[in-house]
């Protein structure tokens, strides 16, 4: 850029700008770790063009551009750095599968927490479903009941009622006789099984008792007379119903 400077201010401006480039280039590369050497290349350059302008300004000398071509290492340095390079890479690669460990494991902890949340609200669903369904059930039974009761009541009540339930009560009769020892070896019978007129007969005469037994609390002194009266009229009763306790 200036002759005159270039001829009479360095001997060799040549030499000078070479050696001047060389120690700061060392100066630079001091500065800097071994791993990041390669990857700040381009900053190297530029910092060792500013300071051989700064340093070649009395010489009349201006470096426009600088480029280093190539890097070389000792072969053991190399053989560190490739091992450091792929210990890096190991390092990376065993972090990323404990995170992908980790996340799975999260997600498969998540999922069972969702799944039991679900089957215990489901539990609770059909827990509650079922106990409706039962009270509903129970109570579908009780009305069934007190109906029935309600029509067996106003049946009796009507012409021929003692005779309907006779009939029903000697049907019963039969039908328990037909499951004897069936469902156990210990057996129970009345004094005269065959005879099912006198079974009926002591069953109606229980039956009728109980519905011409006064209300406890409200018998008058006509009441009770009459009572003894129906005792008197008929001895054999009680012995129909303590034989009916007995068996």
């Amino acid at each position: 850029m200036d002759p005159y400077k270039a001829s009479y201010g360095v001997e060799d401006p040549e030499y000078a700008v070479t050696q001047l480039a060389q120690t700061t280039m060392r100066s630079e590369l001091g500065k800097l770790s071994l791993d990041k050497v390669f990857r700040e290349r381009e900053s190297l350059n530029a910092n060792i063009v500013d300071a051989i302008n700064q340093a070649a300004d009395c010489w009349g000398i201006r470096c426009l551009r600088y480029e280093i071509k190539d890097i070389h290492v000792p072969p053991r340095v190399k053989e560190s750095m490739q091992m450091q390079v792929e210990a890096e890479r190991r390092k990376r690669a065993t972090v990323l599968e404990s995170e992908g460990t980790r996340e799975s494991a999260i997600n498969v902890a998540e999922g069972k927490k969702q799944a039991q949340i679900l089957a215990s609200e489901a539990e609770k669903a059909e827990q509650i479903n079922q106990a409706a369904g039962e009270a509903s059930a129970v109570l579908a039974k009780a009305k069934a009941k007190a109906e029935a009761i309600r029509i067996l009541a106003a049946a009796l009540t009507q012409h021929n009622g003692d005779a309907a339930a006779s009939l029903t009560v000697a049907e019963q009769y039969v039908s328990a006789f037909s499951k004897l020892a069936k469902d156990s070896n210990t057996i129970l019978l009345p004094s005269n099984p065959s005879d099912v007129t006198s079974m009926v007969a002591q069953a109606m005469g229980v039956y009728g008792a109980l519905t011409k037994a006064p209300v406890p609390g409200s018998q008058d002194a006509g009441s009770r007379r009459n009572s003894r009266d129906v005792q008197d009229s008929d001895p054999s009763l009680d012995e129909e119903l303590d034989r009916v306790k007995l068996s």
